[in-house]
């Protein structure tokens, strides 16, 4: 997908920022990511098989190598061990923990199950772990800790791994990242599948979803309460959609343009207040407590899937 010079701009601002944040050693590249590259090097002569787990979002970010093993007379034993890495904030514990829960259910083993640490912020894995994911032959599989360069030069590719959370919020901020997010999904058409939700299509608003319940005991109206704050319901997630589509559907300016563009973000940053119900409150950041939401309805594929490098062309 080919970038608008505004989400450019955005992009190189946000990662400079973060080459900035390195350079006065506040970056991505910690001391137990440095223990952990040693570990998984030092590992690597007894692995098996080694699983690369990659963003789809970041095509072009690791280069594809061929690597030449030297095992053409090599025999598996009773055990094979696999290795899974990747890039912070992959997926890698996830898909560790899955392929676990379903080696053990079909190999009909008893015994408590392991459950390597999965969090929506990047570098929460220190250490490499073992899961067992199968029998006969038994496999197991390290979970190893999230993996960057100490240093990257493009500042767009530094803003592309936030954006996708492999490197921390703290670092950049989290205003910044939702306007390049919102940047790159106007000048998608992403939103044109989001026509159904517009006002003048008819909604299920969360009036309605309130009403439909007003009958509800106490409890089920605190529970349904909560349901108003948290922005992962899929009735929220639909007025989110709305309110994006309506801005963009509705907006006569040049989204080429970069001052279009910024004034098309500031209207959608006022909609996702009121969709998200984000109260203003003394102290508080309003426009960074709607951009936790937005980023993580984004990360999560709430919003659509997006590729942020660009891709070839076929013919």
């Amino acid at each position: 997908m080919a970038l608008g010079s505004i989400a450019s701009k955005l992009a190189r601002e946000i990662g400079s920022v973060v080459k900035k944040a390195v350079s006065s050693n506040r970056g991505w590249y910690s001391p137990h990511m440095a223990a952990a590259s040693c570990a998984i090097a030092q590992r690597l002569p007894l692995v098996d098989l080694i699983v690369e787990i990659r963003d789809a979002r970041l095509l072009n970010f690791i280069q594809a190598q061929a690597r030449e093993l030297n095992k053409a007379d090599h025999r598996f034993s009773d055990a094979i061990t696999v290795m899974l890495v990747g890039i912070p904030n992959v997926g890698k514990s996830a898909l560790a923990n899955s392929l676990h829960q379903i080696g053990r259910i079909s190999a009909a083993e008893k015994g408590k199950l392991k459950h390597a640490l999965v969090s929506p912020q990047p570098g929460e894995t220190k250490d490499i772990s073992s899961l067992k994911i199968g029998s006969h032959p038994n496999i197991y599989l390290l979970d190893t800790p999230g993996i960057l360069p100490p240093t990257i030069h493009d500042a767009e590719r530094c803003s592309k791994l936030a954006l996708t959370g492999a490197i921390r919020d703290s670092l950049i901020g989290l205003k910044d990242l939702a306007q390049y997010f919102l940047a790159i999904l106007n000048l998608s058409d992403q939103y044109e599948k989001w026509a159904k939700l517009s006002t003048n299509w008819g909604k299920v608003s969360i009036l309605e979803h309130k009403e439909e319940h007003s009958s509800s005991s106490k409890l089920e109206m605190r529970q349904k309460r909560q349901y108003l704050t948290d922005h992962t319901q899929d009735f929220m997630v639909h007025d989110v959609r709305r309110a994006l589509f309506d801005a963009i559907s509705s907006f006569d300016g040049n989204l080429e343009c970069e001052d279009d563009m910024v004034k098309l973000i500031e209207a959608q940053f006022v909609a996702l207040r009121e969709a998200f119900h984000v109260q203003e409150e003394i102290d508080q950041n309003v426009q960074d407590k709607v951009a936790v939401k937005l980023l993580n309805l984004c990360r999560t594929g709430r919003l659509g899937h997006y590729t942020l490098d660009p891709v070839p062309a076929t013919h």
